[in-house]
C-alpha cells in the first residue's frame, strides 16, 4: 500500500475508531483511552512538519467536532506533533539525514516505549488541564491523566504486537 493512500486510511480509521467506539468507553466514570494520538506517532519523519501540524490539528478538530470538547483534542494533538521532533531527537538520538530511513518500529522497545509514554503523558494532561481549566481540581486531573494515559498505552502496545509484522 502506498504512503499517501496508509496515511489517508490511518487518519480516517483513527478518527472513526475515537468517535464511534472508543469515546463511549469510560471506566470508572472518567477513563477514557484516546488512541487518535498515535497518528502523530506512525507520521513519517520525512514528510514536512507543516503537513504533520496541519493533519494533527484537523484530527483533533474533527473528534472536538464530534466530542463537543471545543477545540481541547485540536490543541493537544498538535502541541505533541509539535513537540515530536524534540522527543525522536532525545530517545533515538536521529539527526536530520536520518529521518528519510526512520522508523519507529526498527527501534528497540525501551527506547519506543519512553517515547511513546512522554506523548502521551504530554497529551492527556495537557487535555485535562484544559478540560477542567482550573487548578482546584488539579488531583482529578492527575488520577485522569495517570489512568488515562495507561488505558491508552495499553491499547497502544496490545494493537502494535497485533497488527505488526513479524520480521
Amino acid at each position: 500500500m502506498n504512503k499517501p493512500f496508509r496515511l489517508f486510511f490511518l487518519f480516517f480509521f483513527l478518527l472513526f475508531l475515537q468517535v464511534f467506539v472508543l469515546n463511549n468507553i469510560l471506566l470508572f466514570g472518567s477513563i477514557n483511552p484516546y488512541l487518535y494520538i498515535i497518528f502523530v506517532f506512525l507520521y513519517p519523519l520525512k514528510e514536512n512538519k507543516i503537513q504533520l501540524l496541519f493533519f494533527s490539528f484537523l484530527l483533533g478538530l474533527l473528534i472536538d467536532f464530534f466530542s463537543d470538547t471545543g477545540g481541547v483534542h485540536a490543541f493537544a494533538i498538535t502541541f505533541i506533533a509539535y513537540l515530536r521532533l524534540f522527543f525522536v531527537k532525545v530517545y533515538f538520538r536521529k539527526l536530520a539525514l536520518d529521518y528519510p530511513f526512520f522508523k519507529l518500529q526498527s527501534e528497540s522497545f525501551g527506547k519506543r516505549f519512553n517515547y511513546v509514554v512522554s506523548l502521551t503523558v504530554i497529551h492527556h494532561l495537557l487535555f485535562f488541564l484544559l478540560i477542567n481549566f482550573s487548578f482546584y481540581n488539579l488531583f482529578n486531573v492527575l488520577t485522569n491523566t495517570f489512568f488515562s494515559s495507561i488505558f491508552t498505552l495499553v491499547l497502544y502496545f496490545i494493537g502494535t504486537t497485533i497488527f505488526t509484522e513479524n520480521e
